[in-house]
C-alpha cells in the first residue's frame, strides 16, 4: 500500500458563526470517530492533517492543500458543507469519503457527491478504503462493517487530535470519551434504537482517565454514550478505580430510569456535574422515564419530583423533549410542559421538533409510506429549524403557535431569572444564561416567529409545507447561501434537493443498497 497524504475534517459547525454559545462550546463538541480514523490512518503509515471545524476558523485557510484522500465526518445539518468540501477537494484531484450520522441516514444521497460513503466503520473497513483509494463516480461506493467496532482508540492515542482542538476553547475544555455503543431502549425516532448495546473495555477507560489526570489539574469529560450508565456499577467501578474523588468533572446523557437516588449519590461523589435525561413525551415512552403507564399530569408530577431529586445531587440538568409526536394532540402536551417548568425551575428545557432522518429509525418507513416527509434541505434538519414530518394532529399554523407559546414561556425573563436562582453552581448558572439569551432561547424564538409569519404572508410557504408544491421557498435558499459563506460556490448543482422517501422505496423494491462488507 502506498503512503497517502490524508485530510480529516470533523464538522462541528455547518458554517461560519460568531454566536457566543458557539464560541464557548463548539470546540468542546468534537466527535470521537474522526479522531479514531486519524489514529488508525497514522498507524497504517500514512500522513494525516486533521481539522475540527468549529465555525470560528477560516476553513479555506485551515484545510490541507495537497491530499490524496479526505475523510469528512458530518451530522445531517452539515451535509451541504460536506458536499461543498467534497467538490472542492475533488477539483484538486483528491478522493473523498464521508462518515458519521449523515452517511448512515442518507447513504443514497451522499453517494452522489463522495467516492466512499461509510456506515459502521471498523479498522478493516478503513483498510479497504485505504487500499482501494480510487474514484467511484458518478455513484460512490457504500461500505459498512457488519456492526460497530469492538474497540476504539482511547484518549491517549487520540490526544494528538484532542489537544489542538481544545486550544480553541476559551474557557471550558471538555474531553470526549465513550463507555458504550448502542442503546437497550428502542425509542422509535432514535438512530441507536436498533444498534445492540455494547460496553467498551473498562481497562481502557481507566487508562484514559488516569492519562487525563496528567494533562489537567481538574479535567472535564463528556461521555458520548447514547445512554450512559446502562451497566451502572461497571461504569462507576471503572471510574472509582482510576480517579480519586473530586479530581474529574463528568457530563453525561442518561435516562431517568437509571437515575435512582443511590445512583445519584454515587454520581455526585464521583464528580458528575451535568446530566441530560430524556423525557420526550407526556403520553409515551414511559419505560425510559421510569413512569410506566402514567400519562399526562400524573406523569408530569412524577417526572418533576424525580428531576428535582436529581438537582439536589447534580448541579446542571437538561431535560429533553420531542415536540410534534403522533401521540400529541391539541394544547395539552405544551401546557403540561409549562407546568413541568413551573415545578422544576432549575432544569434547562431542550426542545426538538420531530424529525425523520432518512434511514435512522424504522418509524421513518411509516412516515415515508404515508407521504408525511417533506424534502426540507439537510441544512435545516437540526431538530429545530425545520420539522420535516407533517404533524398528524395539528395544522402547521397551530403547531407553530403552540411551539412559539411554549418557547416564549420557557425563555421569558421571568423563567430565566427563576432558573438562575434555582441553579446552585456558578458555571451552571452561566451556561443556562448564555443558552437562554443566545441561539437556543431568544434566537430560536425569533426564528419560530418568523416561520409562523411567513406561513401567513409568504406565498411560497403554505404550498411547500402542505406538500402541494415542491419548489423550495426562497427564504431557505438564502439561509443556506448565507450560512455556507464562500463554500456556497462549491455546493454541487441540485444538492439542496434530495429524495425524502428513498428509504421506503428501497425497502419496497427489495433491492439491496450495494453495501460492501
Amino acid at each position: 500500500m502506498r503512503k497517502l497524504h490524508i485530510g480529516i475534517i470533523d464538522i462541528v459547525s455547518r458554517g461560519p458563526t460568531r454566536a457566543l454559545y458557539a464560541r464557548v462550546m463548539n470546540p468542546n463538541l468534537a466527535s470521537i470517530m474522526p479522531q479514531a480514523i486519524g489514529v488508525w490512518c497514522r498507524e497504517e503509515g500514512h500522513d494525516v492533517a486533521f481539522v475540527c471545524y468549529t465555525g470560528l476558523e477560516d476553513l479555506l485557510k485551515e484545510l490541507p492543500s495537497k491530499v490524496d484522500l479526505v475523510f469528512i465526518g458530518a451530522f445531517t445539518e452539515a451535509a451541504h458543507t460536506a458536499y461543498a468540501l467534497s467538490a472542492l477537494f475533488r477539483s484538486r484531484g483528491a478522493i473523498t469519503a464521508i462518515g458519521g450520522p449523515h452517511a448512515r441516514c442518507y447513504p443514497e444521497d451522499a453517494q452522489r457527491y463522495f467516492d466512499y460513503v461509510l456506515g459502521f466503520t471498523d479498522r478493516e473497513t478503513l483498510r479497504d478504503v485505504l487500499r482501494d483509494c480510487s474514484p467511484h463516480r458518478p455513484v460512490g461506493a457504500h461500505i459498512a462493517a457488519r456492526q460497530q467496532p469492538k474497540t476504539l482508540p482511547g484518549v491517549r492515542e487520540r490526544w494528538q487530535f484532542i489537544e489542538p482542538t481544545l486550544k480553541k476553547a476559551p474557557f471550558l475544555k471538555i474531553v470526549p470519551m465513550i463507555g458504550s455503543l448502542g442503546c437497550p431502549y428502542t425509542c422509535s425516532f432514535c438512530i441507536d434504537a436498533e444498534v445492540p448495546y455494547q460496553p467498551m473495555d473498562s481497562d481502557g477507560i481507566e487508562e484514559d482517565l488516569k492519562f487525563l489526570l496528567t494533562k489537567f489539574k481538574r479535567p472535564m469529560v463528556a461521555w458520548h454514550d447514547p445512554n450512559f450508565g446502562v451497566r451502572f456499577n461497571d461504569s462507576l467501578d471503572a471510574i472509582e478505580r482510576a480517579v480519586p474523588p473530586g479530581r474529574i468533572d463528568f457530563l453525561a446523557e442518561s435516562s431517568l430510569s437509571l437515575l435512582s437516588e443511590p445512583h445519584l449519590k454515587r454520581l455526585k461523589r464521583n464528580g458528575f456535574k451535568a446530566l441530560l435525561p430524556g423525557i420526550e413525551s407526556w403520553f409515551d415512552l414511559g419505560n425510559k422515564s421510569k413512569t410506566g403507564a402514567l400519562q399526562g399530569m400524573d406523569k408530569v408530577r412524577q417526572v418533576a419530583e424525580h428531576v428535582n431529586l436529581i438537582l439536589r445531587y447534580i448541579p446542571y440538568v437538561q431535560t429533553n423533549f420531542v415536540l410534534g409526536l403522533d401521540s400529541d394532540e391539541g394544547g395539552e402536551p405544551f401546557e403540561l410542559t409549562k407546568r413541568f417548568l413551573d415545578l422544576t425551575p432549575g432544569a434547562f428545557p431542550g426542545y426538538s421538533l420531530l424529525t425523520a432522518f432518512g434511514r435512522a429509525a424504522p418509524l421513518n418507513l411509516d412516515y415515508q409510506r404515508t407521504n408525511r416527509v417533506l424534502p426540507f434541505p439537510f441544512h435545516f434538519l437540526n431538530n429545530n429549524q425545520a420539522m420535516n414530518v407533517r404533524p398528524r394532529n395539528y395544522s402547521w399554523r397551530d403547531f407553530y403557535d403552540h411551539v412559539i407559546d411554549l418557547t416564549g414561556y420557557s425563555f421569558s425573563w421571568k423563567a430565566v431569572f427563576r432558573r438562575f436562582r434555582a441553579t446552585r453552581e456558578l458555571t451552571a448558572r452561566g451556561m443556562n444564561l448564555v443558552r437562554a439569551v443566545s441561539t437556543e432561547g431568544f434566537g430560536r424564538l425569533r426564528y419560530y416567529r418568523d416561520i409562523r409569519r411567513r406561513l401567513d404572508q409568504d406565498r411560497q410557504f403554505p404550498p411547500y409545507f402542505e406538500q402541494e408544491a415542491t419548489e423550495l421557498p426562497r427564504f431557505y435558499v438564502d439561509l443556506v447561501r448565507q450560512d455556507l459563506g464562500l463554500l456556497w460556490e462549491w455546493l454541487p448543482e441540485g444538492a439542496l434537493a434530495h429524495e425524502p422517501n428513498a428509504y421506503s422505496r428501497e425497502a419496497g423494491s427489495g433491492r439491496a443498497l450495494g453495501i460492501l462488507q
